[in-house]
């Protein structure tokens, strides 16, 4: 799937050229009465989508879809210059991290005519594409949870198995099981283990658990999963909040833990991390790192990595006694101004039904916001050998997991633009978690207005 730090994103850099399924390429420019103008990100979905656009086209006779996929910043910068300049598409991808910005600006067209019903979708992916005014402005699409990857060998070569690392848990104060593991997979240049004594924190050949960054103000593939097993919420309220709290005490002390881990040298330094070149994957593969948190769209990632057997465990139980996760989901959004409003409700209603998702689910890189979906492509990956419980578990078993959204606000722009410095110079500067207390005083201003 996903993001601007998606760490997220499977997708790819550069912009691709535009795919079209039934007409010529090019992007928003000739909308017409008989052309959907899409656009999506992942170029690893983008053959799922063209599948679903022959499917819909055979259903509305006369009716084109014209496919356009961009790697996610170029995606994002030219959907944003679209909206000025009337070179929108009429249907989009949309992240909830801009679904604030993009509510607040009213460039988003309502689709409550469309007959989405919550219970037809994964719980609370229906919900959360609700905006202020109760209007809804995005049909869902698809969901991920984050997991524990690991490399297998390393975790056996140090002794660890996987109902050891399944049944892990962590606090603030000493770190638990959770902290005792991820030293113990960590190995410095000399090879003694990060639990060892005589162990060299600054010169690590093996880090017991990659980094992928500061975390933004969300922290998804970071610390979220501890700061929510810890009890913490982002704002006063599910969505919409009017005041977020990284002024909490608790989450200060989960953040202190967190990248205090890489001080003891057992995750790497911020300097060593790059969004480009050195994500947590990336460290995985190298045979720099033995885990890494990450979402399930990189589930496929992983798995592909040459001679390594990655596999995933559950996230760690917190204080609260319940492991936790980020159920994130993307939804298709219209765009006010499309030129194909008629046609765009037609495309947006197929692609939210299970005859898109289901065919979506059977490509096996994504889980589908319907249950039909969802369930093919967990068939889909077992039928690769993949095993992808650790990501689906939480949606299961609400008592023994949290399962919890991305902070949803307006002006969520504004709230990423201060909290990413903010969390860079804790990680990497070790200026003060009581520092965060003056950037949510900003932030809640800024909310204010």
């Amino acid at each position: 799937m996903r993001i601007r730090f998606r760490p997220l994103v499977a997708a790819t850099g550069a912009l691709a050229l535009s795919l079209v399924s039934g007409c010529a390429s090019g992007g928003a420019a000739g909308s017409s009465a008989n052309t959907v103008t899409y656009w999506l990100w992942d170029a690893n979905q983008l053959p799922a989508y063209q599948a679903c656009a022959k499917g819909f086209e055979k259903e509305n006779p006369g009716l084109k879809v014209k496919i356009t996929q961009l790697g996610w910043s170029d995606y994002w910068t030219k959907l944003t210059a679209g909206f000025i300049a009337g070179t929108q598409p009429d249907v989009f991808t949309d992240h909830i991290q801009n679904f604030g910005q993009f509510a607040d600006l009213k460039v988003l067209e309502p689709l409550d005519d469309l007959g989405i019903e919550n219970s037809d979708y994964q719980p609370g992916l229906a919900a959360n594409w609700i905006g202020k005014d109760g209007h809804r402005y995005g049909a869902p699409k698809d969901w991920d949870t984050v997991a524990l990857f690991y490399n297998s060998k390393m975790t056996e070569d140090a002794g660890l198995t996987a109902e050891q690392l399944n049944g892990l848990s962590w606090n603030p104060e000493d770190g638990g099981t959770f902290e005792k593991t991820i030293a113990h997979l960590t190995i410095d240049r000399n090879g003694k283990r990060g639990d060892e004594p005589g162990f060299d924190k600054n010169n690590v050949k093996v880090y017991g658990m990659a980094s992928n960054g500061g975390g933004f103000g969300d922290g998804q593939t970071q610390w979220s999963n501890f700061a929510a097993s810890a009890g913490w919420s982002y704002l006063d309220k599910p969505r919409w909040g009017t005041k977020y709290q990284y002024d909490s005490k608790t989450f200060q002390s989960v953040i202190q833990w967190y990248f205090g881990l890489a001080k003891k040298g057992y995750m790497p330094p911020l300097s060593d991390y790059n969004v480009q070149s050195n994500q947590a994957n990336t460290q995985v593969a190298a045979g720099k790192a033995a885990t890494a948190f990450d979402g399930a769209w990189m589930i496929s990632t992983y798995a592909g990595f040459k001679g390594k057997d990655i596999k995933t465990a559950l996230t760690p139980a917190g204080p609260t006694g319940k492991r936790a996760t980020m159920m994130n989901g993307l939804a298709d959004s219209i765009t006010k101004a499309a030129k194909n409003k008629a046609g765009a409700r037609k495309w947006v209603a197929y692609l939210a039904s299970d005859r898109c998702q289901t065919v979506v689910g059977r490509s096996g890189v994504v889980f589908p916001a319907t249950p039909a979906g969802t369930e093919a492509a967990v068939a889909a990956y077992r039928k690769k050998g993949i095993d992808v419980s650790a990501f689906t578990e939480p949606l299961a078993d609400k008592k023994r997991f949290r399962t919890f959204s991305y902070p949803i606000a307006s002006y969520s722009a504004d709230m990423t633009a201060l909290m990413s410095p903010a969390m860079e110079d804790i990680y990497g500067n070790g200026k003060p978690v009581s520092s965060l207390d003056q950037t949510n005083d900003q932030i809640n201003l800024i909310l204010s207005q």
